[in-house]
């Protein structure tokens, strides 16, 4: 009787068992709609492939699950910092095209390097509107993105520019003397330089027409340009640029080139009649002196905007780590049911889910 029952049960288990094969393959096949439990972990471990039910889909939803959305003061500082970056970098990047279009203009890219002025004033240009770019694009797109790395990189090149910028301010509080001296120095070696480059004989003719002032540490100082000096044979000799005269369009509109010619021929007091005699130097380091505060006011300004650019983006990294960890945490109401348990299942085998069918042939 014994081998009779065997025999008689066998056919149901089997069919138990292939009535749970066509529940697991139904099951499988559900859309990613379908309520259910959630895939544990370590069903996911144990499974191991991405094939088994449930993992792709689950692994999917993670991907493309719509994050939290920010509070409302965390969404206004990520737009203050999208709208304030965006502002730098359209002015960065207006710097980067006029510095590289002055430098293919001008062919000076490769040519300024080993001279005793510093390079032309367009490759610093270019130099700064390409940094300051860098920086503000990181910091508008990671922003408008919500990306943590792209602002890690913000705030990182942000705390780098205000080290640098403490660090060059005590720098030249400490060495402000010295610093004033040498601008004679600085002055001499552009005279010398003055026909060399178009930039700095702009620069040197807008810092004598606007200080009212000639040379160095006087109007001889152009001795020491060869064009200007009274041995050289041209017919510049014993001549003064026209920025050094008094009165350089002489009632008219157009500068009169002419105005300082054979001035250094003259005595002190008729060269005093036609131009500057006090050098650029003295009135330099006097003007400098009056306007410290609005230099200084200028400088803390913008280490001021750079700080709070960097506590804002501080603040949008915290949120942004804030969202992510009630992202992981909070439960998925949409994750795929795990599958079912076949008949005669090993304890060693993976946690499932047993039908009502199999818990009652078990019972």
């Amino acid at each position: 009787m014994r081998r009779m029952e065997e025999g008689e049960r066998s056919p149901l288990l089997s069919q138990a068992a292939a009535g749970q094969e066509q529940h697991f393959t139904m099951n499988s096949s559900l859309p990613l709609s379908h309520p259910g439990p959630a895939v544990q972990d370590d069903q996911v471990e144990a499974w191991d492939c991405p094939c088994c039910p449930g993992t792709e889909a689950q692994a999917w939803r993670k991907a493309w699950a719509p994050s939290r959305p920010l509070s409302t003061w965390s969404s206004c500082v990520k737009y203050l910092i999208f709208l304030c970056n965006f502002l730098f970098s359209v002015l960065a990047l207006l710097a980067l095209a006029a510095g590289l279009w002055g430098l293919s203009v001008k062919g000076s890219l490769g040519n300024d390097w080993g001279r005793p002025l510093p390079p032309d004033p367009m490759l610093g240009l270019m130099l700064g509107g390409l940094a300051v770019s860098a920086v503000s694009l990181a910091g508008c797109l990671g922003a408008l993105c919500e990306n943590s790395c792209l602002l890690r990189c913000f705030c990182g090149a942000l705390l780098a520019c205000l080290l640098l910028e403490a660090l060059l301010g005590a720098l030249v509080g400490a060495f402000w003397g010295p610093l004033q001296a040498g601008l004679e120095h600085i002055l001499r070696v552009a005279i010398i330089h003055y026909q060399d480059d178009p930039d700095l004989r702009f620069l040197l003719d807008q810092v004598q027409l606007g200080l009212r002032c000639c040379g160095a540490a006087s109007y001889q100082d152009w001795q020491q340009n060869l064009s200007f000096n009274c041995s050289s044979p041209g017919v510049q000799a014993c001549s003064l640029p026209a920025s050094c005269c008094i009165n350089p369009q002489e009632g008219g509109d157009v500068v009169n080139t002419q105005c300082g010619f054979g001035v250094l021929h003259l005595d002190e007091d008729a060269a005093g009649r036609v131009v500057y005699l006090q050098g650029c130097g003295p009135t330099l380091q006097r003007w400098l002196r009056e306007n410290m505060w609005a230099v200084g006011c200028t400088a803390v300004t913008i280490f001021l905007i750079q700080g709070t650019q960097l506590l804002l983006a501080i603040w949008l990294l915290k949120a942004l780590a804030a969202q992510k960890v009630a992202k992981d945490i909070e439960p998925d109401p949409w994750e795929l049911p795990a599958p079912p348990c076949p008949l005669g299942r090993d304890e060693k085998e993976p946690p499932c889910r047993l039908s009502s069918r199999a818990l009652t042939s078990q019972g």
